[in-house]
């Protein structure tokens, strides 16, 4: 990956990539969609037990991509809503919802016109899952859309890449190589995706965005939400280190008696 510097950045980059890379990504063998047709759920048993039985609570799945985890909370018994900003994305969710005949009603808007899309829906659970905070400028302001988005005593659920895992080392995950502090924008440039790294694509340029463990605590606190967990983990979800290796559970950590630091976090906030 080729970090760009301070290069002019076109108009809608980053919804380009995410367009371009909804085929892409449902043709792959990370998301295998066989394999969610034959059992449609795909969420982590942290990310389950962390959050407790779903079944009669209106869900609203954050930046929601073509919707596998929505679906599999809806596979659970919420009643669920998914929004992105790629008008593909919510297409392919809407006709995989369609083929499962699981209830699902998905939107398109960007995250911080939710609040309007929805016509001021409130619901009793925010979820927000892996790989997306970084690609939101406004921490604070996603953080009092999200405090909006919520019914009183509804509560977040994030579950998130660790902030540390972008400033280290690709190769062994030991060493620091970037700045922990610098925000961004930070402009990338590659092909492929993380889905298929092989892959020949067009749109590949990317805006992203560092957000620390303390920056994202505090927009939360500071949105009127009452933090009532924080987890750091030991595991991540991809091989994001040539150095990890997958256990028996399909997660990815450092190897016996190597120096370990937390790879996700989930963060659980409720509404008073």
């Amino acid at each position: 990956m080729t970090q760009l510097g301070d290069r002019r950045v076109p108009e809608g980059s980053n919804r380009a990539w995410w367009d371009e890379r909804v085929p892409l990504h449902l043709a792959s063998a990370f998301y295998d969609i066989d394999g969610f047709r034959a059992h449609p759920d795909v969420l982590r048993g942290f990310e389950t037990a962390e959050v407790g039985d779903v079944t009669g609570l209106r869900l609203l799945h954050l930046q929601c991509h073509f919707g596998q985890d929505t679906l599999s909370w809806a596979y659970r018994g919420a009643t669920v809503t998914g929004l992105d900003f790629s008008a593909p994305a919510i297409e392919a969710a809407r006709a995989l919802a369609r083929e499962l005949d699981l209830p699902a009603r998905f939107v398109v808007a960007d995250v911080y016109d939710a609040p309007e899309a929805l016509a001021g829906e409130t619901f009793d659970v925010v979820y927000t899952g892996i790989g997306a905070l970084n690609w939101l400028p406004d921490l604070a302001g996603w953080a009092d859309t999200v405090a909006r988005l919520l019914a009183p005593g509804g509560f977040l659920y994030l579950a998130e890449v660790h902030p540390i895992q972008g400033v280290l080392d690709d190769d062994t995950g030991n060493a620091f190589v970037l700045d922990y502090f610098d925000h961004g924008p930070h402009v990338w440039e590659e092909e492929g995706s993380y889905a298929d790294p092989d892959a020949e694509t067009d749109a590949n340029v990317t805006v992203e965005y560092h957000h620390t463990l303390g920056a994202v605590v505090s927009a939360v606190v500071g949105a009127g939400l009452l933090l009532e967990s924080l987890q750091e983990h030991d595991f991540t979800m991809t091989d994001r280190f040539d150095t990890l290796v997958q256990g028996d559970d399909g997660l990815y950590r450092f190897p016996p008696g190597a120096p370990r630091v937390p790879l996700l976090f989930t963060l659980r906030a409720a509404k008073p």
